[in-house]
This record gives C-alpha cells, sequence and structure tokens, in this order.
C-alpha cells in the first residue's frame, strides 16, 4: 500500500530521552543550506541546565550550523543531530511507510520516530514531546514475517498495510544494509537479515564478533536466529539501560566536533588522542579504551574487516549532566569484508590506510602505549586470529564459507604478517613518556 505524501517539515524540535519518562526539550532545528543542513539553537532552559551534545555544540544561544561545505549529494545535521538520522536502509524504510514529497534531511530526521540510535529525538512541539507514532516494536517470534518484509523493501516491492504496521515499528534504524529493532525477552536488539552475499554474513558476523571477545576485545552482545532459509543475526543495544536511554555519538562526530579544520582526517589515533584527553579518567578508563582502540584496529587489519568507517565505531556519554566524558563503545558490525582491498577506511597510523602492522605500530605513542607494550598487543590478537578457523567452525560456519573468507585472512599479505610479526624489534625501543607538572622543568 503506498501511502499518501506526507507534509513538509522546515522546523522541528529536538528532545533528549536519557529519562524517557521525563523528556527535555533542546531546542529547535532548521532546515539550512539550501535543505542540505540541519542547524540547532538551544532553549534558554536546556542552556541554563543541559549539557553540550557535541564538543561543536557548546551551550550559547547562537544558531549552531553544521561544519564544512554541503554541496553535491553531501548533506549533514549539525553536530551530534548527525547521528540521529538513518543511514541508507533507514530511509529507504522511511519512503516506503511514510511518502515524504520531500526526501530532506528534516523527513528523514522526524519519521525515524522515537526510538533511534542514542538519547536525541524529534518533535513537532516545543512544549510536549510529540515524536512520529511508530508502535510496538516486532516480537522475536515476527522474526521471520520480518525479514520477509524486508526482503520486500530491498526488492521494491509493495506492503501491505500489516506488513507497513510491522516495519514502521521498527525498521528505520541505521545502516546500510536490511535490519529491524526487535524485542526480545523485554529488551531492544538490532537484527540483521542475510541479503543475498555469497556467504552467510550473520552467521560470520557472529562468529567474528565472538573471536574478537577473545582478544580482549568489548564487544556488543550478539545471538544466532535461525530463520526458515537463513540465517540472522541479533545484536543487543548497548546505548539502552533498564527504562533509560544513553547519549550516544559517532567516532567521526566526535572527531569532526573536536578539529580545527572542518574536514579532519578520521584516524585510529585521532580516536585513542580524543578518548585519552576527553574519555572517563576515574579507573584510568580513557586509557584503557584508548589501549582497547589499538587493539580493535589490530584485529580489523588482520580479520580483513575493512569496513571499518568512523558511524562503526562510537562513543557513550554515560553521565552527561556530571562531565559529559566519553567512554569507547562495545565493538559492532565486526566482520571480515572479502575484499582483500589493503586499506581500512579509519587511518590507522604514518603510512594512512594502510592495512598493515607496521602502519599500526607507527604511531602506537599516541595510543599511550610503548613500543613493546603496543607490540605485545599485536601478539596478543595474533594469536587469536591465528584459532579463527577453528573458531569459525565450533560456531557452525560451513566449510564453504570458511574457504571463501580464508582467501583474504590466510592469504599472502594478511598471513604474512601474523608469521613475520617479532616483537623483540620493539622491545627497547623507548619507554612510556612520564607526564609532566605544571612546575615541572622544561
Amino acid at each position: 500500500m503506498t501511502q499518501p505524501a506526507a507534509p513538509r517539515h522546515d522546523n522541528l524540535h529536538l528532545w533528549y530521552l536519557g529519562n524517557p519518562a521525563v523528556p527535555r526539550h533542546v531546542g529547535t532545528l532548521r532546515l539550512v543550506a539550501s535543505g542540505k543542513g540541519v542547524s540547532l539553537q538551544y532553549d534558554a532552559q536546556w542552556i541554563a541546565s543541559g549539557f553540550p551534545l557535541s564538543e561543536d555544540l557548546p551551550l550559547s544561544d547562537a544558531t549552531h550550523m553544521p561544519r564544512g561545505r554541503l554541496t553535491g549529494d553531501g548533506e549533514r545535521a549539525v553536530g551530534a543531530v548527525d547521528d540521529a538520522r538513518p543511514d541508507r536502509w533507514g530511509q529507504k524504510v522511511i519512503r516506503v511507510i511514510a511518502n515524504p514529497k520531500r526526501k530532506s534531511l528534516m523527513e528523514y530526521l522526524y519519521y525515524a520516530g522515537d526510538d533511534r540510535f542514542g538519547a536525541l529525538s524529534v518533535s513537532t512541539s516545543s512544549d510536549v514531546y510529540a515524536p512520529y507514532a511508530i508502535g510496538a516494536l516486532p516480537r522475536l517470534e515476527q522474526a521471520e514475517a520480518l525479514s520477509q518484509v524486508a526482503a520486500k523493501i530491498e526488492a521494491s516491492e509493495e506492503l501491505s498495510d500489516q506488513e507497513q504496521k510491522m516495519i514502521r515499528a521498527g525498521g528505520s534504524i541505521g545502516g546500510a544494509k536490511p535490519k529491524a529493532l526487535i524485542n526480545i525477552d523485554g529488551h531492544e536488539w538490532v537484527i540483521k537479515f542475510f541479503n543475498g552475499e555469497p556467504v552467510d554474513s550473520p552467521l560470520i558476523e557472529h562468529a567474528t564478533m565472538t573471536l574478537a571477545k577473545k582478544a580482549g576485545i568489548t564487544v556488543a552482545t550478539t545471538r544466532m536466529i535461525s530463520l526458515l532459509t537463513a540465517n540472522a543475526v541479533a545484536v543487543k543495544r548497548f546505548d539502552r539501560t533498564d527504562g533509560g536511554r544513553i547519549h550516544s555519538i559517532s567516532a567521526g562526530t566526535a572527531l569532526r566536533a573536536a578539529a580545527v579544520e572542518a574536514e579532519p582526517e578520521l584516524s585510529y589515533p585521532a580516536l585513542a588522542q580524543l578518548l585519552r584527553r576527553a574519555g572517563v579518567t576515574k579507573d584510568d578508563r580513557n586509557e584503557k579504551d584508548a589501549r582497547e582502540l589499538f587493539r580493535r584496529m589490530v584485529f580489523n587489519i588482520l580479520i580483513d574487516n575493512t569496513d571499518d568507517h568512523e558511524k562503526n565505531h562510537a562513543l557513550l556519554v554515560t553521565a552527561p549532566a556530571a562531565n559529559g566524558k566519553y567512554e569507547l563503545a562495545p565493538a559492532y558490525d565486526v566482520l571480515p569484508t572479502g575484499s582483500a582491498q589493503g586499506y581500512q577506511e579509519l587511518a590507522c597510523g604514518a603510512d594512512g590506510h594502510d592495512s598493515t602492522l607496521v602502519n599500526a605500530m607507527s604511531q602506537a605513542g599516541l595510543f599511550g602505549l610503548t613500543p613493546a607494550e603496543a607490540a605485545a598487543e599485536v601478539v596478543r590478537v595474533i594469536d587469536v586470529v591465528s584459532s579463527w578457523r577453528v573458531h569459525f567452525e565450533s560456531e557452525g560456519v560451513s566449510q564453504h564459507d570458511v574457504e571463501s573468507l580464508a582467501q583474504q585472512i590466510d592469504g599472502d599479505e594478511l598471513r604474512a604478517q601474523r608469521e613475520a610479526f617479532s616483537p623483540a624489534g620493539y622491545a627497547t625501543k623507548g619507554t612510556r613518556p612520564r607526564r609532566k607538572g605544571p612546575f615541572s622543568p622544561g
């Protein structure tokens, strides 16, 4: 069924749902830059008692504009607001369920509904939180029907009223591939469907995430969902608590907000520096997060996960009113891409995006690691990745898929790096620099 065209939205209102029972008005959103950007002006009460949503959105009554030139196909909402809008899949669902006459950022922000990434949401009113109504989330027993609806959307087939109702409630979550929100035992999960890939990607994602956990990486909880003709993988949301929501931003948003230039290079070392500077310092959480980020970078290189772009890393602000400090969110969307392209989406070191351990080691100091400490982390990850075949097979990955993945993971380039890496060469290359106090001699 095709929906009638929806009204245009030039102005909307941003709300904060840290406690969904007591939503707070943040400010006004306006369409700017000939429809390619969305600005934010904080409400006076939010300025008095709220918190900056990101480092480029200080608490002032100025109109905050999206940074950089918005030309061509480039569109961006300001600061942390950009993470509240859906990506390709979510936009495709919105075009089906809401049929917005104008496909602008404001339409996509509004029709994403109440249950998006993080703790921000959008309403038509500044006085009452009135989001786009989406209904209750589908339940686990509806996963099969939900997968069929997602396949119909991907194939641009028309949906029935009941199918539209089902996908409206859980279908506009971000990302590029078919997925939906689903309720499992009272908790929110993202269910990701098979999309015609040459291998069983949902099962491989689950196997990769559980392998990463063995390497000392904090990962989002995953579970397999067996459907009639394919597997799906469910990922438990890390931006939700019992009855609450956690303010969350992508690595790209955080890095752009912290940079002087409008379009900084997005890299693992830059993200590590951000965590060390603006991360939670209690129990050295910021230093531990930077060390784990190094581990994730090495794991992604060796497992051939080259889809490690800035939206596949996130930061959590668990106590925004108290300190606004960042914590590294659990890893997600981690699986081999099978591309063997030889470069990562996020830059890794002095050699830019090159997928090499030499490049990963080149700026280990920016992660707060001495060369010897960084080398020990590399060895730890190598030991785990070297057992990937056994682990994947134990998780039920077929022999066909294992052999397909082995062409890259055990190919000449990546396997040679695992076998040739020697920590001995880094054993005496300097020690951790001591932090100077304000009155220390130069």
